[in-house]
């Protein structure tokens, strides 16, 4: 059991820890800067954390920068005001990211000036393929675990998170931050708060913060038990020199 524990820990902080870093704000927001050498590298360590649900860091950039230009508008691409629930939100999120990844798309280009690119890694992480490598291997681990190590059958329950670990992390902000939760700023849409200490999405869940200071690289600290994990390796990597953090900005759709 504590391996499997371990590795779907892991896999869950490592997946949400990339998709806020360097999906959330690098592709999107573009809160800092680095040299082409770590952007690759960033590059796969989001796909290997990721893995069979890799998401494009080219099409979750635009999508999140229409988000904030549109949120809980007709234009959003995934808001609960314009979804029967939250299954048909994330099949209409999914939607629109295919046709930007396929480029089947007629967003206008200001929302893509300096999103990040790397078409070889990109059209890889997208095979289906290497897609479902992705998810035998998770199944492999949990299958070892249950004939070796006694785990229970119960566990199983876990894989679908695997699989689609990206978009979960995804629908959670976006579904239950325009829901539930508190808010600190008033805002022209409904984003809120989530929870109170963001133990589960590394600072993602401080959305009505987020949404009010567009810019901000630090997602919490407006009260005393708002803290952002993922704020402290920004500050240590900006004095490693591997990123350089920008003063911070509100442009419109950020």
């Amino acid at each position: 059991m504590a391996l499997v524990l371990t590795f779907f820990a892991l896999h869950w902080y490592l997946s949400v820890l990339m998709q806020t870093f360097f999906l959330h704000r690098y592709a999107a927001h573009q809160m800092f800067t680095m040299n082409p050498f770590w952007e690759k590298v960033f590059y796969i360590i989001t796909f290997v954390s990721q893995g069979s649900s890799f998401l494009s860091p080219r099409a979750y950039g635009i999508m999140h920068r229409l988000h904030h230009a549109y949120a809980d508008t007709e234009k959003d691409p995934h808001s609960p005001d314009f979804s029967d629930n939250l299954f048909d939100m994330m099949w209409k999120t999914k939607s629109y990211y295919n046709d930007i990844v396929h480029n089947r798309d007629t967003i206008d280009p200001k929302f893509k000036k300096g999103v990040p690119y790397w078409g070889a890694m990109e059209k890889f992480g997208d095979l289906w393929v290497v897609r479902l490598g992705w998810g035998i291997l998770y199944t492999l681990v949990y299958i070892y675990a249950y004939q070796n190590l006694d785990m229970h059958w119960a566990f199983f329950f876990l894989l679908p998170f695997h699989y689609l670990m990206g978009p979960v992390h995804g629908a959670i902000i976006n579904w239950f931050a325009h829901k539930y939760g508190y808010i600190n700023f008033k805002v022209n849409d409904t984003a809120k708060n989530l929870l109170p200490f963001d133990f589960l999405m590394m600072g993602e869940s401080y959305h009505n913060n987020h949404h009010k200071f567009g810019g901000r690289a630090n997602f919490g600290g407006f009260r005393w038990h708002e803290f952002d994990p993922c704020y402290p390796l920004l500050l240590l990597l900006n004095g490693l020199h591997v990123i350089k953090l920008k003063r911070n900005n509100d442009l419109k759709y950020m």
